[in-house]
């Protein structure tokens, strides 16, 4: 796989739903606001001791450790198909709708219409090659996952019709025309109007994988926090004692 630079900043990242629940840059800003009505300055809540930010980052650590070991069949499973992530035709994807491709049928449930009671292992790219965002730990020289998709917390239509009919332990590939994406609301692989590939492990969403990937979110929302200057349980502790 080829990977190449994306011009899009981490905001316009957190616009695009797929990756919205990860990349909390919205919410975590929208948090620091409340903080600094609050009477503290932007100097004040602007950095954390060394010490808490060391807290923060070995906490994410050691929720993407145990992740990665929670995940690990599934990785060898889904591995063989990261071959297929290559460059396609930006207009052929745009123009003929949603396209599926079944690489490993799955012997789990169907997935219906709109459903959203799974987790999902993923690379999205584009149609020169570049990867958006994955469940990969290196999107260059991948060797594990280090996070799952909540699908529960909305998906883009495209999405949606892509995996309708799939089986739970499957892996597909589904191509996205733009008006099923993003459109012209969100700029993404250069620019607006873009198609998106998308290769999927469509998973139940069950312990101990749910809970591994419960707790990678949570660690990587408090250490963004701390990227904000916002000591996220300290913070907790103060809002709790004062509600």
């Amino acid at each position: 796989m080829q990977e190449k630079e994306l011009k899009t900043s981490v905001g316009q990242r957190v616009a695009i739903g797929l990756i919205a629940f990860l990349m909390l840059g919205s919410i975590v800003a929208s948090y620091a606001a409340i903080i600094v009505s609050n009477n503290k300055s932007s100097d004040e809540s602007s950095k954390l001791s060394d010490e808490r930010m060391k807290y923060y980052e070995s906490k994410y650590s050691e929720a993407v450790t145990k992740f990665k070991e929670t995940s690990k069949a599934d990785y060898q499973t889904f591995s063989p198909y990261l071959a297929d992530i290559k460059a396609y035709n930006e207009t052929s994807a745009n123009e003929n709708g949603v396209q599926v491709r079944d690489l490993l049928k799955g012997t789990g449930r169907t997935l219906g219409e709109k459903d959203g009671d799974y987790l999902a292992y993923y690379v999205g790219w584009c149609a020169d090659e570049s990867i958006f965002d994955s469940s990969l730990d290196n999107d260059k020289k991948p060797s594990s996952f280090v996070k799952a998709l909540d699908v529960s917390l909305g998906m883009i239509e495209g999405w949606y019709q892509g995996v309708q009919g799939m089986k739970l332990g499957g892996v597909r590939e589904i191509t996205v025309p733009s008006n099923l994406a993003y459109a012209d609301q969100t700029e993404i692989c250069g620019g607006y109007n873009k198609p998106l590939k998308f290769l999927i492990m469509a998973v139940p969403a069950e312990d101990p994988l749910k809970s591994a990937a419960t707790e990678v979110d949570s660690a990587y929302m408090m250490l963004q926090y701390a990227n904000y200057g916002i000591d996220y349980e300290k913070e907790a502790l103060t809002q709790g004692a004062a509600g």
